[in-house]
């Protein structure tokens, strides 16, 4: 089971960086854009030097590297330098993509380069990886401060545009500042999933009954809170649960058909760690 979990892991990986790297060649580069990070500073280095952007994000990303082993835990430098090295690779062998799938308007570039490379990151970051570089930097503060992800992709990736303003101009630094910020809410987005996570508490005279019947059909473990009627004074087993979108009907249903008179009450988690629920890098 581990050997397949850790299989599916680097294919998620390596799947987002082969997106990332396909967003990037075929939608910001030809533009003279940039993607955030060791990315976007790679590709100034392209721009400037010729030099494909695959070669500048393995070197940058060494002393980084270091930085990170020292600051997070090994399991995220292996699978991020995994991820390091596939995206400098597939940047490699994409790079001329651009040539056979051709965007000339700038404004549908923009749009569509930040929702592949911010699903490309997103599915990377979900597995508990990144690509190096100022990801492992996000990774820290977020873990130290909490901080919005979108927000703190934007103002992290915002010191790249500045010095990026002198390479690619006024017009298309504007251009990466869209790019930029779309690009963070979706990342964000395909990280917490789509399929939200729900907090559900029932109130039931067959607690037993009901607890079982959600554990059987959605394979989630339910807990027993311990509450006392304010009106009856009668003590009860208060059941409480947690599940995504997609069990939340058929727990409904399950619930309704044993007790039709139970109370449930949902509400939308902002985020679940735990046994059951795989923990994001951040």
């Amino acid at each position: 089971m581990k050997d397949k979990n850790v299989l599916i892991r680097l294919i998620f990986i390596i799947l987002g960086t082969f997106i990332y790297a396909v967003g990037t060649n075929i939608f910001i580069t030809p533009h003279k854009l940039l993607s955030g990070g060791v990315a976007g500073i790679s590709l100034m280095g392209q721009y400037v030097t010729k030099i494909p952007s695959g070669y500048w994000v393995f070197i940058i990303n060494i002393p980084l590297f270091i930085i990170g082993y020292k600051k997070i835990d090994l399991d995220f430098i292996l699978y991020s330098a995994v991820g390091a090295i596939s995206v400098s690779v597939f940047l490699v062998l994409t790079k001329d993509l651009s040539q056979y799938v051709i965007v000339k308007d700038i404004n549908i570039a923009t749009l569509f380069g930040s929702i592949v490379t911010g699903y490309g990151l997103g599915l990377i970051f979900k597995y508990r990886a990144s690509l190096g570089g100022t990801d492992i930097i996000m990774v820290i503060i977020r873990k130290n401060t909490g901080a919005d992800v979108a927000k703190l992709f934007f103002l992290i990736n915002g010191i790249t545009v500045l010095l990026g303003t002198f390479v690619i101009g006024l017009q298309n630094t504007l251009y990466t500042l869209v790019l930029m910020y779309v690009t963070g809410v979706v990342m964000e987005r395909v990280m917490k999933g789509f399929d939200k996570q729900n907090i559900v508490i029932i109130v039931t005279e067959k607690e037993k009954e009901v607890s079982d019947a959600i554990m059987e059909a959605t394979g989630r473990g339910t807990t027993y809170l311990y509450g006392e009627g304010g009106y009856t004074g009668n003590r009860k087993k208060i059941i409480y649960c947690l599940m995504t979108n997609s069990q939340l009907n058929r727990v409904k249903k399950l619930t309704e058909s044993i007790d039709s008179s139970a109370l449930i009450s949902i509400s939308q988690a902002q985020e679940i760690k735990g046994n059951g629920f795989f923990t994001p890098a951040i």
